[in-house]
Formats: structure tokens, C-alpha cells, sequence
């Protein structure tokens, strides 16, 4: 007989059922998955060697435990794929509010039924599903709320006195018995309701308006916080943090490949957007990096932090430009080009939080600086560092016995040098883009020098991003005015100065 054609406290006994506490269900389930190399939190990325080993450790201790970080840290994700350690189903007395055991019951009204009915007292089953609680703290948070309360109209309608325990209302902590409770932001708890929860969390007992209570309440407690010096609305009160075994530092991706792939799992791309629209592995990385280069700016406040949630609304922005764009030219396909990423700066802007001299600067220019910076972090994995060819050339005026190192990059500049420009509109064509970055002497030439096995649509992406690349590094002069992007030389926007700019563009750099 199956396990959930059980219906009755007789026949659970004869089916030899063992009652456990959750905690013991879940070690056990982690033990199990282990075991069999099952990875018991798929889709989290980044944390295989720190975050995930420490939560396995956690639940083999039998911990509550609290994720601790900035935002964006898939803190609330590591907590709700818990449930799927949790046994699929388990029996519960039928009708109880607090989903008493059948084996131990807790409450008066499990105690009462099964003195009344014996092993006819009926029992039904609750999926894992069901066994997850999840409250956000806010400052209006009760005690109410979280454990419970007199319901005066359940005492009128049944015609009892505020004595009896029957007209007891249960908050959602007692209604999370026997699964895994999780409170988010927890420093926004006030302290008074924090209190609340140490005898929860230690002696599990409880305390309604003077009732007298004794409920083991048996419940996997996971907490989620920002660092406390992150919010100025509270903190965790002492001994609440430590009645809470196991403090898990959670943190941001630590290399572009985990950040990508995270990216690409979680950003909701249509399939029709998709099969219009391709991304290259370039555009893909350099709005990754956009989130890398916010995290260590200093305009950006790192206490706030810089969520993962930049770079997936920035790579949909960033498809959702190309698409506009394709749409109003009526092109079947295109791809993103270096240009669409002006597209991506309301994601960015939404996402951080700036210091002083970061407001003062704006958050749209912060955000374009951030673009450039990516731009030009980006740039060194592809082609030549100018910064190196700078040095190398520098060192050489120095022997005039040696020859000059060679610049790879002086036939473009001679171009721009020569008083031409390129005018790319962010609403291009395709077509004119492409022939746009054709009329750059030496551009195709030096593009096709380091990649020779690049596509049409490839050399042209390279060909814009290389003009990109030599504005960031102060090679070439980039304006972005009302929707068009403007190169031109160097020399001639910074007012006849000379050569020397090329000799101090170490010292201009952190302008660029």
C-alpha cells in the first residue's frame, strides 16, 4: 500500500512509519544526496567551494543558520532550495493548524481528537511544498504576526471564555511546524520582536497572552541579513545572533565566467527576441564586467553593494536595444553592437547606490564611466595593451641606438589624425555601420591581424569595439551627443596639445 493511501492513526502505526525531527530529515536527505553525488542546490553558481560546503555543514550540525551578505547574493534561493531536501511527504493529524504529528501531538486540538478517536483519528499528508514559510521583516512586523494571538471573534463564535486555549490564533511560526521558517532581512526585525523568538529558537516553547504554552515547535529556522553596518534601521540584537549556531558569508561571483553563467541562467530572453537578436561572447562579457568595475568604484558605496540583478536586467536591455533598433529598420536579424550598451545605463543606474562624490558627479555619468571602464578592462584580453605600447615607447626615446617599438595602432590614429571622424548613430543601420567602420584606414587590417577566422558580422563587432577600446585608453577623442557617438582625434579635441598628450596619457588615464 502506498504511504498516502494511509488515512487513519491505526494504519500509520502498522505501516511501521518512524516520526523524525526536521532536522534529522533534512541531514539525513544531504547525507543521501552526498552519497550519491546529487547536487542538492542546482542553479547555484559560484558557491561550490565556500558557501554550499558551509550550508552542508550546517545542516549535518543540525544548525539554524543565517546567511549573512550584500544584496543580490541568492541568500533567499540557498534557503528555498532547502525544501527539496526535505522528505516528500509526511503525515499530519487532519484539520490541525500547527501540522501536528500524528505519533506526537502538540497541540490541544491534536491531543483532544486522537483522546476521542484513537487510532480511527484521521491524518492526511503534506507534500514538502507546503512545509516552507517564508515572512520578510518590516518594521511593522507583530508578535502577533510571527506567533500569535487571542482571536476574540473565534472566542465569541464558539462561545468561549479568553481562558481557553482554543481561541488561540497562531502566527505563522506555529503554522510552519514540522518545515523550514525563513525570516529575510532580518536586522529590519525591531528588537523587541526579535526577543520574541529566543525561547522559538532555544527552548521552543512559546508565549501567547499569558497562556502557559509548551509547544516543541520542531522547525528549521534560516535567517537572511545585509552586514549590520549595511542599514540604519537595526541590527540583530546579540542574543538572538547567538542562539543562531551557524553564520554563513554568502558573496558576488568572483570571476566573469560564474557571473556569465549566471546571466544567461537567469535573464528571460523570448524565443523570438533570441532568434533575432545574437550576442556575442564579447558584448556578453563586457556588461559582466560593467557589474565587476561597480563593485570597486569609488563613487559606488560598497557597503550597499552592486546585485547580480545589474548585469541580468542589463543583458535584457542590452538584446531589447538591438531588437528596437532592428525593428525600426525592419531588419530579420542583427546582433548588439558596442553602441546598444548606452541602452543598458537605466539598468545600471537603478542598481547602485553612489557615495557623496558620486551624486555629485550624476548617476548617468557614473554609469557611462562605468561602461568606458568595462570598455577598457575588456579591451587587454583582445588586443595589445596601449598602456604597455605607451611605456615601451616612452623607454625607447631614451636610446636613440634602438629602434622605436612598433605601434600597431598608429594607422588608425594617422587616420583620425588627419582630421577624419566616424559618426555612428545609435539607431544605424546594420549596413551603414558596417560601411561607416570600413572607411577607417588600417581598422579592417589590424582587426583581421588578431583574429583571421572572425565572420563579416565579427569583424565589424571588433572593428567598433577597437574604436571604443583606443577612446577609453585616450588614444582617440569619443563624444556621445543625442544619440550619436562621434570619434575623432585626440589631438585636435584637447586644443593643440601636442605630442605631450601621448607621453602623460599614463598620468590621464583615470580620466579617460
Amino acid at each position: 500500500m502506498k504511504i498516502q493511501h494511509i488515512n487513519t492513526l491505526g494504519e500509520l502505526k502498522k505501516s511501521g512509519y518512524q516520526s523524525r525531527s526536521v532536522k534529522d530529515e533534512v541531514r539525513e536527505n544531504l547525507i543521501r544526496s552526498i552519497q550519491e553525488k546529487e547536487n542538492p542546490f542546482a542553479g547555484i553558481i559560484g558557491y561550490e567551494d565556500t558557501v554550499i560546503p558551509d550550508t552542508e555543514r550546517a545542516i549535518l550540525s543540525r544548525h539554524n543558520m543565517l546567511f549573512l551578505g550584500l544584496r543580490g547574493q541568492a541568500k533567499t534561493r540557498m534557503a528555498r532550495q532547502m525544501v527539496d531536501l526535505l522528505d516528500e511527504y509526511i503525515p499530519i493529524v487532519a484539520g490541525s493548524e500547527v501540522n501536528d504529528d500524528p505519533l506526537q501531538p502538540m497541540s490541544k486540538f491534536a491531543k483532544d481528537l486522537i483522546a476521542e478517536h484513537g487510532d480511527n483519528t484521521p491524518i492526511q499528508w503534506m507534500h514538502r511544498s507546503e512545509r516552507y514559510g517564508e515572512k520578510l521583516a518590516t518594521p511593522d512586523v507583530s508578535v502577533a504576526d510571527l506567533i500569535g494571538d487571542i482571536d476574540p471573534i473565534k472566542a465569541a463564535n464558539l462561545k468561549l471564555s479568553f481562558a481557553d486555549e482554543k481561541v488561540i490564533h497562531y502566527g505563522i511560526i506555529p503554522r510552519s511546524n514540522r518545515g523550514i521558517f525563513v525570516i529575510n532581512e532580518l536586522p529590519d526585525l525591531q528588537a523587541r520582536i526579535q526577543v520574541a523568538l529566543f525561547n522559538i529558537l532555544q527552548e521552543g516553547d512559546i508565549q501567547i497572552r499569558g497562556f502557559k504554552l509548551r509547544m516543541p515547535l520542531d522547525i528549521l529556522f534560516i535567517f537572511t541579513a545585509n552586514p549590520e553596518d549595511y542599514t540604519n534601521r537595526g541590527s540583530i540584537v546579540t542574543p538572538l545572533k547567538d542562539r543562531i549556531q551557524s553564520q554563513i558569508l554568502t558573496h558576488y561571483p568572483k570571476t566573469i565566467e560564474n557571473s556569465l553563467a549566471i546571466t544567461e541562467q537567469e535573464a528571460r530572453i523570448p524565443a523570438d527576441q533570441a532568434s533575432k537578436v545574437e550576442v556575442s561572447d564579447l558584448v556578453k562579457r563586457l556588461i559582466e564586467q560593467v557589474a565587476f568595475e561597480a563593485r570597486n568604484n569609488e563613487y559606488v558605496d560598497k557597503k550597499s553593494g552592486v546585485s547580480a540583478r545589474l548585469t541580468i536586467a542589463a543583458f535584457e536591455n542590452a538584446v531589447s536595444s538591438a531588437e528596437r533598433r532592428a525593428l525600426i529598420h525592419q531588419e530579420k536579424q542583427t546582433q548588439i553592437w558596442i553602441s546598444d550598451l548606452s541602452g543598458i545605463i537605466p539598468a545600471i543606474t537603478g542598481k547602485i547606490e553612489l557615495v557623496y562624490e558620486g551624486e555629485q558627479e550624476g548617476p548617468y555619468q557614473v554609469a557611462l564611466n562605468l561602461v568606458d571602464k568595462a570598455i577598457r578592462s575588456q579591451f587587454v584580453q583582445y588586443f595589445p595593451n596601449p598602456d604597455q605600447i605607451k611605456k615601451k615607447r616612452s623607454a625607447g626615446k631614451k636610446s636613440v641606438e634602438e629602434k622605436e617599438p612598433e605601434n600597431p595602432y598608429t594607422s588608425i590614429i594617422r587616420w583620425f589624425d588627419g582630421g577624419n571622424h566616424v559618426d555612428l548613430l545609435m539607431d544605424m543601420k546594420d549596413e551603414a555601420r558596417i560601411n561607416a567602420l570600413y572607411q577607417v584606414d588600417g581598422l579592417y587590417a589590424f582587426v583581421k591581424k588578431y583574429f583571421p577566422q572572425a565572420s563579416k558580422d565579427q569583424n565589424a563587432l571588433l572593428m567598433e569595439f577597437v574604436l571604443h577600446g583606443l577612446a577609453a585608453y585616450s588614444l582617440i577623442s569619443k563624444k556621445t551627443i543625442e544619440g550619436r557617438i562621434e570619434f575623432k582625434d585626440l589631438i585636435g579635441s584637447m586644443m593643440n596639445l601636442g605630442e605631450m598628450n601621448f607621453d602623460v596619457a599614463d598620468e590621464e588615464e583615470d580620466y579617460s
